[in-house]
C-alpha cells in the first residue's frame, strides 16, 4: 500500500535530519508530534540542496541542482515522487500549501553557492532570504496549521529568527566556507583584515535580529513554540561562546557545543517552559 512508501518517505527525512544535525533534531523532536515528520519533511529536502552545492565536488553539482529544481515541482505537481525525501517534501508542500516562490528562492540561493560571489548588502540578504528566511517561513506554514492570519502576522519574525540563525552559521563555519569552499557571505569583508571590530559589528547585527525573532517565538502556537525555543536557545548560546571567541581563533576553529552541554541546556530550557517563563 502507499502508506509503507509515504511512511517510509518521512522515516528517511528524519534519519537525515538526525544524521546531520543533533541540534535540529532535538528542536524538532519538541515539537507537538502532528508537526514533527513535516517539520523533517521540509528539512530531508533542505538538506539534500545543501549536500549537491556544499559537498559534492568533482560532480556536476550545476546540474544536479537543476534536476533537483526539476524534480522538485514536478513532484509537487503529481503529488508523489520515487525519490523518498522529495516524496516527503512534496506531501508537506501541498498539505500546508507552501508557496512555491518560495522554494523557488530557496534554489536560488543554493545556485548562488556555485559560483565565485563578490557579497555586498544586497547580494548578502538576498542569498540570506532564500537560503534561510524562507525555511522559516515553510516551517511556519506548518506550525499555524492553514491560518493565514497568523501566518502574515508572525511572518516577520520568523524570517528575523532565520537570519540570525544563518548568520550565526555564517560565524561559525568561516574557517571552512573560506579556506574550503572559497566563500565569503558577508558583505564588504576582506577576511585576510578580520578582526575584533569587524567580528562585533556582525553579532551586533545578530542580536537585533534574535531581539526581534524572540517576540515572534513567544507568539507561536502552542504545537510549536517549545521546539522553537530550544533551537533560540541553542544558537544563543552558540553566539554567546562565539563572542567570547577572539577573532583569529574563529578564522581557524569551527565553534561548536558540545552535545553533553546541548543536553543540559534543553533540559533547563524545558524546565522554564514548563514553569511558564518564556
Amino acid at each position: 500500500m502507499k502508506k509503507t512508501y509515504d511512511d517510509l518517505a518521512f522515516k528517511v527525512a528524519k534519519q537525515t535530519t538526525r544524521d546531520y544535525s543533533t541540534s535540529f533534531s532535538l528542536g524538532i523532536g519538541l515539537l507537538d508530534k502532528t508537526i514533527q515528520k513535516q517539520i523533517y519533511g521540509i528539512y530531508g529536502f533542505v538538506r539534500l540542496a545543501d549536500e549537491i552545492v556544499d559537498s559534492f565536488q568533482g560532480y556536476s553539482q550545476s546540474a544536479m541542482l537543476e534536476q533537483l529544481r526539476i524534480d522538485t515541482f514536478k513532484c509537487i505537481e503529481d503529488g508523489i515522487s520515487t525519490n523518498p525525501i522529495l516524496h516527503a517534501f512534496q506531501s508537506v508542500v501541498n498539505k500546508n500549501k507552501i508557496p512555491l516562490p518560495l522554494i523557488e528562492q530557496f534554489l536560488h540561493s543554493m545556485k548562488m553557492d556555485l559560483e565565485p560571489q563578490e557579497y555586498n548588502k544586497e547580494k548578502y540578504e538576498e542569498y540570506i532570504l532564500g537560503s534561510a528566511e524562507v525555511v522559516g517561513l515553510m516551517c511556519l506554514k506548518v506550525f499555524v496549521l492553514g491560518s493565514d492570519e497568523n501566518y502574515e502576522m508572525l511572518k516577520p519574525y520568523a524570517m528575523k529568527l532565520g537570519s540570525a540563525f544563518q548568520k550565526i552559521n555564517f560565524l561559525r563555519d568561516l574557517k571552512d566556507d573560506y579556506q574550503l569552499l572559497g566563500r565569503t557571505y558577508f558583505p564588504n569583508i576582506d577576511l585576510t583584515c578580520f578582526n575584533a571590530e569587524i567580528k562585533f559589528e556582525i553579532e551586533k547585527d545578530i542580536e537585533k535580529d534574535f531581539q526581534i525573532g524572540f517576540e515572534g517565538i513567544k507568539k507561536l502556537p502552542n504545537n510549536a513554540r517549545f521546539g522553537v525555543y530550544i533551537a533560540y536557545i541553542y544558537y544563543t548560546r552558540l553566539l554567546k561562546k562565539i563572542k567570547n571567541t577572539d577573532s583569529k581563533t574563529i578564522l581557524n576553529t569551527r565553534v561548536r557545543i558540545p552535545n553533553s552541554q546541548k543536553y543540559s541546556l534543553f533540559l533547563r530550557s524545558y524546565i522554564r517552559h514548563s514553569l511558564n517563563l518564556i
